[in-house]
């Protein structure tokens, strides 16, 4: 049980307030414990070699993800080679720390504290200077306490500049990984 959590937010407001999307508890938590569906990938590299349907737990840094319209409780993600069009990336992931389930506004400095800097060393440029931005995934109660989810992913796109709202993204061919812009 992850939810998604917005962006530029960070900038704007100082809160992630903007989308929420929960991860469905029972399966996802099942999937998680019994280890999940996951994608083929590359031996050596971990990369996705074959656009799949996979487990959200397994989910990995490097990770490229089509256009998706999901809303509300998801369980899987679907996930295709980088070097195909794709809207998301999983660039930087961490783990909050044992104890509370930390409140949105502490995910969200953490998500601050360490997503940002990443962030700037995966494209080459500062987060606040760049066109690109970024939403993150975190553990919910239900995932926190039943399978003791901690991790946090940062995932990174290209928002369309016709959406004002900043929600839309293009699609990209190939990593965004030192995009510098």
């Amino acid at each position: 049980m992850m939810k998604m959590r917005n962006r530029r937010a960070l900038a704007l407001a100082g809160t992630a307030v903007a989308l929420s999307i929960a991860l469905s508890g029972c399966s996802a938590i099942n999937n998680l414990i019994g280890g999940g569906n996951d994608a083929q990938r590359d031996e050596e590299t971990g990369e996705v070699t074959e656009g799949s349907n996979i487990d959200i737990f397994s989910l990995k840094v490097g990770d490229c993800m089509p256009a998706s319209d999901t809303s509300g409780e998801i369980t899987d993600a679907d996930v295709v080679p980088c070097s195909e069009p794709h809207a998301d990336e999983v660039f930087f992931e961490f783990e909050l720390e044992d104890g509370d389930l930390p409140t949105d506004e502490e995910i969200t400095a953490e998500v601050e504290a360490q997503c940002v800097p990443a962030f700037s060393e995966f494209v080459g440029i500062d987060y606040y200077e760049s066109a690109l931005d970024f939403w993150w995934l975190t553990p919910t109660e239900q995932t926190w306490t039943q399978a003791n989810d901690r991790l946090v992913q940062c995932v990174i796109y290209e928002p369309d500049p016709a959406d004002e709202s900043g929600q839309t993204s293009l699609e990209v061919t190939g990593s965004l990984e030192g995009a510098a812009r």
